[in-house]
């Protein structure tokens, strides 16, 4: 391991090394450039205050500017994309040109106008090879112009709410949680280049806030070598930028709404042609912060609060600086069930009566990233940046740790838990001709320390255990073998106290690429290799090759595409210590439910995956874009949840199977009027056995469908402006077919809960839950439906369902083929306002009202999944929000 160590540590000093001693850099994020020109007319003099535009049809981007006395003009941070250029000026005929941006070289453009009533007839109006992008990687471009109007579900994880919203194959899931292409959490973020592949839900650590955002690609298909571990969903980030803009510009804002849910936000963008501040400052105050258990909001309260910084500063004609800061402190109660309420006939060691659980979180994250850009000459940039990005993560239990108890929750814990992620990037872009060249590295070491703190907090835990024979290893009070003589000094209940565990490692990890994209024609080929180099508590390398093919059939405005990628898949880094090795602890054992056989480290998987897809424009005003996808997985990852607890850690099983297809129809402005649309239909089979990790295996055959398969879901959005300066209104329509539901009893030779009545009819047996988790699932027999002081005992199998599960007909269930699940939702959201009440020029006032789940379906996210717990979704809310821009 050592050895290993010292290898990686010498590859990464001899990359730095040598791009030291070439130019030292030049200034672009990681994805975005600019595009520059000069205009001239026929004469060759220069034409001042031409109006030049840009704009993405289907991405929603537009951006404006003039030029100046020298004819010159600039646009900044242009995301990569195929752009249509517009330049008019009174007196020349208008110009237009199809712009590819596809790298971090800058685009530098010379233009001459033709006079007025020239023989040359140029059409301003976009056509529908405009909407088409000749490229094997599926994705989806999304603008502030799409985001700004959208009403999103979550404040507190408005990322994830828009990732969730606006992208084909991702599945929705509770606090902040979305599942892309069948793979719980396999998603990874790259901020201006720097790559985040950690956690960014709400319970793991901090999202990047929405409005330090300009535009998101959303990358679904096969990845290109330059994204690597966490890739079944790559949203590569360009964040806002105050270069250009020559007058300070920026947004006062406030919202109140369901749930005393209020937030207060103010931004600012200022700068010249040579340097830029872009500063965000927001809080969020909400009773309603995570997803709860219950209908009725119970102990949910929370609040946040985001400062982001983007320093742009041109140094030189080829040398520019680029700084991202950011801090983000969260604090949230973990909502309660009626069981945490009530406690019903519980009681401590002192025979009082338990309390309501009183858990609670706290999140600290910041994060700084600066890079140095050269320009090496018009074909040629080279990029040098390092980031630090930290999450504190603290749990507390309650302050009487008895009250801790709950049906599904044993034991009292505690955490305090930091992950620093540090590391360096380096790449250098070339395009040229055919081809699009990118060679790369990156070096990142993460730090991870955990410390728990757990006790036993059930009297009955240590009665339940036995010993290896499986004989009780508790009699008459006293402990007689291991386990129990192993968990007696942590039982609470029995004078005992806390069992702690420390850990602390270091993951260092090497990733090198070398991609290019080579356009011939109507072909264009997609390249690449990449090499990973893992370690931390195992090693781990791995070679992986990308290769994607695109033809572009321009007679029928038709793209078709194939590809292929190998992918390393690195283990989950939050709780990935204790998960790894807290199986092999005689007291860690039975307190965290393992279930792997011979625990061992959480080691990295590997992936090939197969994509085919095609685009397809239909006129100028509609175009679809779908794929296929197949992928096989080595070590497949997904979490287990602790009790009642936001703490997850991660699992390994053996491997997985995940085929689907997802989709997407765009319909770009037509006369005020866009639509989106996006679905998907993705399985997620996993094979046991569970090879590591903490967490109980569910009690299902060789095979299962995890918690984030879903057969079907679809979001289609509708916006209408139909003045640029007048109102607007948005509208979503969510359909979700259900994820697969965790332990519902039922009635079959796999169900837990089969019975009969002493008649011999087939019953469920349903006092394995208690009362409250019978009413989360909306159970009823017949017309007799349970309640908090009456739980249903047992059930004729005829009589037996429910109205927020699907449930197997009896005999049929089959944990591969027709597991349990949520039952289908239909979710509406609207959204209406004005971005200029009062009609002003320099200072504008807006006002926006949105309400979510507008019919408020009751629906369940999950019901008791091994992997994320019981949820409903979010009810009826309304917000408005006020603004004042300047």
């Amino acid at each position: 391991m050592l050895a290993s160590h010292n290898k990686c540590l010498s590859a990464a000093f001899l990359i730095t090394f040598y791009f030291a001693l070439g130019p030292i850099a030049h200034a672009q994020s990681g994805s975005s450039t600019s595009i520059t020109g000069t205009v001239l007319d026929p004469s060759g003099a220069v034409v001042v205050n031409a109006a030049v535009e840009v704009r993405n049809p289907v991405s929603g981007f537009y951006r404006t500017t003039v030029t100046d006395a020298t004819g010159k003009f600039t646009i900044p941070n242009v995301p990569f994309n195929p752009y249509h250029l517009t330049i008019t000026s009174k007196g020349f005929a208008p110009y237009v040109q199809d712009v590819d941006v596809e790298s971090a070289v800058p685009i530098n453009l010379s233009v001459n106008l033709n006079v007025t009533g020239s023989s040359e007839v140029v059409t301003v109006e976009a056509t529908a090879e405009d909407l088409l992008e000749n490229t094997s990687t599926f994705h989806t471009d999304v603008d502030r112009s799409l985001f700004d109007k959208l009403p999103l579900e979550s404040q507190s994880s408005s990322v994830s709410s828009l990732v969730t919203l606006a992208s084909p194959g991702i599945a929705a899931d509770s606090n902040g949680l979305f599942h892309g292409m069948g793979d719980h959490a396999e998603n990874s973020f790259s901020v201006d280049g720097q790559p985040i592949t950690d956690q960014q839900s709400k319970v793991f650590s901090n999202q990047i806030p929405l409005d330090s955002i300009a535009s998101m690609e959303v990358i679904s298909g096969a990845p290109p070598a330059e994204f690597g571990e966490k890739t079944s969903v790559v949203i590569n980030v360009t964040t806002r930028s105050g270069q250009g803009v020559t007058a300070p510009h920026g947004a006062v804002t406030a919202s109140y709404g369901s749930f005393g849910t209020s937030s207060a936000g103010f931004d600012l963008a200022y700068g010249g042609q040579d340097w830029g501040n872009f500063i965000s400052v927001n809080g969020l105050n909400s009773g309603r912060f995570l997803d709860p258990p219950e209908l009725t909001v119970i102990h949910a309260k929370g609040n946040e609060e985001n400062v982001f910084d983007r320093v742009d500063y041109q140094v030189s004609k080829a040398d520019s600086l680029h700084v991202n800061l950011g801090f983000t402190r969260s604090w949230f109660q973990n909502p309660n069930s009626f069981d945490n309420v009530l406690h019903t006939g519980q009681t401590d060691p002192s025979k009082n009566p338990l309390g309501p659980t009183d858990q609670r979180s706290q999140i600290k994250t910041f994060n700084i990233a600066p890079s140095w850009t050269r320009l090496l000459s018009n074909n040629a940039v080279f990029t040098l940046g390092a980031f630090v990005r930290r999450d504190q993560y603290n749990y507390y239990p309650s302050p009487n740790l008895f009250d801790d108890l709950s049906p599904i929750q044993q034991e009292t814990v505690a955490q305090d838990r930091t992950l620093t992620n540090a590391g360096l990037r380096s790449d250098l872009s070339y395009a040229k001709g055919v081809h699009n060249l990118k060679i790369g590295a990156t070096y990142q070491q993460t730090f991870l320390d955990e410390n728990d703190k757990l006790g036993i907090v059930d009297n009955g835990f240590l009665p339940s255990q036995t010993d290896a024979n499986g004989n009780p290893c508790f009699m008459n009070n006293i402990a007689l073998d291991s386990p129990c003589t192993d968990l007696l000094p942590f039982d609470v209940t029995r004078g005992g106290g806390l069992f702690s565990f420390r850990g602390h490692t270091d993951v260092k990890q090497l990733a090198l690429y070398i991609q290019d994209q080579i356009t011939k024609g109507n072909w264009s080929f997609n390249v690449g290799l990449r090499g990973d180099f893992y370690n931390g508590l195992v090693t781990h390398k791995e070679a992986e090759p990308r290769l994607g093919i695109a033809y572009n059939i321009k007679p029928s405005n038709t793209v078709l595409r194939v590809s292929y990628a190998r992918v390393l898949e690195t283990p989950f880094n939050e709780n990935l210590i204790v998960s790894s090795i807290g199986c092999s602890n005689a007291v860690l054992d039975p307190l965290l439910g393992c279930a792997a056989p011979n625990p061992t480290p959480l080691a990295p998987g590997w992936r090939n995956e197969f994509h085919a897809g095609l685009q397809q424009a239909f006129g100028r005003y509609l175009v679809f874009s779908g794929e296929y996808i197949w992928k096989y997985t080595h070590n497949a990852y997904d979490f287990s949840i602790l009790g009642n607890t936001p703490i997850f850690f991660p699992v390994a099983w053996d491997r997985s199977k995940i085929p689907g297809f997802a989709g997407r129809v765009s319909v770009p402005n037509f006369h005020g009027f866009s639509a989106l649309m996006v679905f998907s239909s993705v399985a997620a089979r996993f094979f046991q056995p569970q090879l590591s990790g903490a967490g109980a295996t569910p009690g299902a055959p060789v095979v299962f469908r995890i918690d984030h398969d879903e057969k079907f879901n679809q979001t289609t959005h509708l916006q209408y402006q139909p003045w640029q300066r007048g109102p607007w209104v948005g509208f979503n329509w969510r359909y979700d077919s259900g994820l697969v539901a965790g332990a519902v009893p039922c009635f079959g030779e796999n169900c837990g809960g089969s019975t009969t009545l002493p008649d011999g009819t087939p019953a469920v047996d349903l006092t394995g839950l208690s009362a409250d988790q019978q009413l989360q699932a909306g159970l009823f027999c017949g017309s007799q439906h349970p309640t908090l002081s009456s739980p249903l005992t047992i059930c004729a199998a005829s009589q037996y369902g429910s109205s927020l599960v699907k449930i197997p007909a009896p005999g049929t269930e089959d944990d591969d083929h027709n597991p349990p699940r949520i039952a289908p939702r239909h979710l509406f959201d609207l959204s209406v306002g004005h971005d200029n009440v009062f009609r002003g020029d320099k200072y504008k006032v807006s006002l926006q009202f949105t309400a979510i789940n507008i019919t408020n379906k009751i629906a369940l996210y999950n019901f008791l999944s091994t992997f994320s717990g019981t949820h409903y979704v979010t009810p009826r809310t309304f917000t408005a929000q006020l603004g004042f821009h300047f």
